[in-house]
């Protein structure tokens, strides 16, 4: 079973859908999932911010999202994601897929570990390699400007950077800019699920318009920006199911060795 994180427009993804309370030991996830078929695999779908996006990126309750689609069967998890560029070579519209990610959140409940037994799960890397291969090849293939490897860093929200973090962020080499995947891909991660995350560029963050003197973007231009390219994310999240091989790969084995007992 696949999961897919995202907004709400995603549901189109299905012709028909069965809608799904799910009830988890961490409260209540952001919405009911939605359960269907692509390409003749069975899919979850789950709206990462709610049907009406009333949940902000700090107030979401991640583990009880990610043990929500783990208790339904999910093993692979992929989604698109909104992101500002941290470089002036990735532009608005772009897309990148992520292989990375730096912590800059606070207060967020980030593990399903908190005892009594100690458990410490390889991070190093957080997403899964052969989704994100996928992912790539089949934006290539749909004509979609792709950027094969970028470290996203996770910032608090719901406000965004100053010129002086932005510069830093950039300075530091680091690709995007985002509030979300942290602590999602970790949770994944912890539960040997695989996760793969397509960030799709909206704009400039604000370090590169300070330094390369583009314009800056409202919240309403880059709202735009993510709306017109959401049919290409819908097609590239369609033909990367498509294309999963049938087994999963050694992502599942990631808890082996990981308790200390």
């Amino acid at each position: 079973m696949i999961g897919v994180i995202g907004g709400s427009g995603f549901y189109s993804l299905f012709e028909k859908r069965e809608e799904r309370k799910v009830e988890t030991p961490y409260g209540a996830p952001s919405s009911k999932v939605a359960i269907g078929k692509i390409a003749g695999k069975e899919v979850v779908f789950l709206p990462r911010h709610n049907k009406d996006h009333d949940y902000p990126p700090h107030k979401i309750n991640y583990r009880a999202n990610i043990y929500a689609l783990w208790s339904l069967g999910v093993k692979r998890i992929l989604t698109v994601t909104a992101a500002g560029s941290l470089q002036a070579n990735i532009k608005p519209g772009d897309f990148v897929v992520l292989d990375q990610f730096v912590d800059r959140t606070r207060t967020r409940v980030d593990t399903f570990f908190d005892g009594p037994i100690v458990t410490h799960v390889s991070m190093a890397e957080p997403y899964c390699s052969e989704m994100s291969d996928i992912a790539f090849t089949e934006g290539k293939k749909s004509g979609i400007k792709m950027h094969k490897n970028g470290t996203v860093v996770v910032i608090q929200g719901p406000r965004f950077s100053t010129k002086a973090e932005s510069l830093f962020f950039t300075k530091m080499g680091w690709h995007a800019v985002n509030m979300t995947q942290y602590p999602e891909v970790a949770l994944a991660r912890e539960k040997g699920m695989c996760y793969s995350a397509i960030a799709l560029i909206t704009d400039y963050d604000a370090g590169v318009v300070f330094k390369e003197k583009v314009k800056p973007v409202k919240t309403s231009e880059f709202l735009k920006v993510f709306k017109n390219n959401n049919e290409r994310a819908l097609k590239l999240i369609f033909r990367v199911i498509e294309n999963l091989p049938e087994k999963n790969c050694e992502c599942e084995k990631v808890l082996e060795g990981a308790a200390i007992i």
